[in-house]
């Protein structure tokens, strides 16, 4: 599908910008577009929501070789999973967009926040929004107020579904062969998403078995 012509701007203007991943699939199109216009940036990989290890692994690992395969920068930060259980400990049963993804956000993003401010970059932005399961609005209000924790730090509330962004992630995804989630990532989400398939009468998710591209 071809890409609308849309011009990208930072807040600040500045050319130098830190992206927080979540995986391949939902950063390709937004590292490809941020490469095309001239924007130089890093990618920082902070997800310790992702469940099991195994699943987390393979993530990565995507992530990396596009990285690679563009010439971008890759910060692989802390797996510090026990942190996050105890950061949603009581949110258990919350729904998916619900509290839990909140405070879920707010840590990935005030570590996220924390490494720009420490490390030169005015400007720092997430591709989570460019899937259509998360509430955008929820993900740049957590990205505002972990910017807003530095005085000289701007989260970029870009709207990355814009320009036709969430038909070429699965383009781009397709063609890279990226390996396919079934879930949003949480040990939660994993036992309502299997929940789901039970009821439905589809297979329990298998990790690390599905790419995009497969028959």
């Amino acid at each position: 599908m071809p890409q609308e012509s849309i011009v990208l701007e930072t807040p600040t203007g500045s050319k130098n910008v830190l992206l927080h991943s979540c995986c391949a699939p939902c950063s390709g199109d937004v590292m490809e577009r941020m490469a095309d216009a001239g924007i130089k940036f890093t990618i920082y990989f902070y997800n310790p929501n992702i469940h099991p290890q195994k699943e987390y692994m393979i993530r990565k690992e995507e992530n990396v070789r596009f990285a690679e395969k563009l010439g971008i920068p890759f910060v692989d930060a802390d797996y510090d999973v026990m942190n996050w259980f105890e950061r949603v400990k009581g949110l258990e049963w919350e729904p998916e967009r619900g509290e839990r993804c909140r405070v879920c956000f707010d840590m990935r993003f005030e570590r996220t926040a924390l490494y720009a401010h420490e490390h030169g970059f005015d400007t720092f932005t997430s591709c989570l929004g460019i899937s259509r399961w998360k509430n955008m609005e929820q993900i740049n209000d957590c990205g505002l107020r972990a910017a807003a924790r530095y005085p000289d730090l701007h989260y970029w509330t870009f709207n990355w579904r814009k320009g036709g962004g969430s038909s070429r992630m699965i383009e781009i995804a397709k063609r890279e062969r990226f390996y396919q989630q079934e879930y949003c990532g949480c040990a939660y989400s994993f036992r309502d998403s299997n929940k789901w398939r039970e009821q439905n009468g589809r297979d329990r998710i298998k990790i690390g078995v599905q790419y995009y591209g497969d028959d």
